[in-house]
């Protein structure tokens, strides 16, 4: 049992006074950092992940051939046999509207309608999904139908500008998972420190508990459940805090709809998560207690 029964009477030789020592206050600001990492870690993760899936077999197609109807011939032609292959999924033109509107936003034209930036020589880009996931086969095939529709054309794999980015979001997921583990190991260690300093202030008592026959473990019960209680109490408070920010961050996050922030989200796994971590930690909180208490007491008497 997390949090041993222990007759009242027995209860009123240790003082139950709520939140009065610094135990539950460290143990609040760590459970708050706890979860805030973690809401970090599986949000990065999350938003990694859709990257991979986004950039995971697709290619884009730049024909550069000076010749404006040349060029847009050849990338008719390739959309039409592109889009005719077994191994792609959909082959889509961007449109010169779309290029220039995007481009617009660098040139201070936010629609595109910058006369300088009209007359700027574009190129005719394909977007290109593949089907399963020998990615590489499937390139290597497209190349050869890119010579023979559009020679000069360039091949332009989305993982090779997006990948590092999806990797410096992985890592620092992995970064985020090791500060919840080394902030789990610090609560440990308060606990350790909070039961030895209450066996240290309550030592007369525990060897009148002994001369009146009360066992190791009878003991260990009744202080496991002070710092049980305890660390309850300052996991509640680290938690509500929490809590709240994160439902103020996560108001502020709705208005995101693109860029790569708008792909970082918990999900219910991550919710589900950060639900379980207060109960985890004092479950993990009251382990801990029962055994420095039980090595602790074998050592007095």
């Amino acid at each position: 049992m997390i949090i041993p029964r222990v007759p009242v009477q027995h209860r009123r030789l240790l003082p139950d006074r709520r939140l009065s020592g610094p135990t539950p206050w460290v143990i609040a600001l760590l459970m708050m950092l706890t979860l805030l990492a973690a809401a970090a870690g599986v949000g990065l993760a999350r938003s990694a992940n859709a990257i991979g899936d986004a950039i995971a077999g697709r290619v884009t197609v730049q024909i550069v051939t000076a010749n404006p109807v040349t060029r847009a011939e050849q990338a008719r032609a390739l959309r039409r046999r592109a889009a005719a292959q077994s191994f792609v999924l959909s082959a889509r033109s961007v449109e010169p509207e779309e290029l220039q509107a995007t481009l617009g936003q660098w040139f201070g034209s936010a629609e595109g309608d910058d006369p300088v930036l009209k007359s700027l020589p574009l190129p005719a880009l394909i977007d290109i999904d593949f089907v399963g996931e020998k990615h590489a086969n499937h390139v290597r095939a497209l190349q050869k139908l890119v010579a023979e529709e559009a020679p000069g054309a360039r091949i332009i794999p989305h993982a090779e500008w997006l990948g590092p980015v999806a990797r410096l979001i992985r890592s620092l997921a992995w970064v985020a998972g090791g500060l919840v583990v080394l902030m789990a190991l610090a609560s440990a260690a308060v606990v350790i420190m909070t039961a030895r300093a209450a066996l240290a202030t309550h030592f007369p008592t525990i060897e009148m508990l002994h001369l009146i026959g009360a066992t190791d473990r009878q003991i260990t019960r009744l202080f496991q459940r002070r710092i049980a209680i305890d660390t309850a109490y300052g996991i509640a408070l680290g938690t509500t805090v929490a809590a709240a920010i994160l439902l103020l961050i996560g108001l502020q996050w709705t208005g995101v709809t693109s860029g790569l922030a708008a792909t970082a989200s918990l999900g219910v796994a991550g919710w589900l998560l950060l639900l379980a971590l207060p109960l985890l930690a004092i479950a993990l909180a009251a382990l801990t207690a029962r055994q420095t208490l039980l090595s602790a007491l074998k050592k007095i008497l």
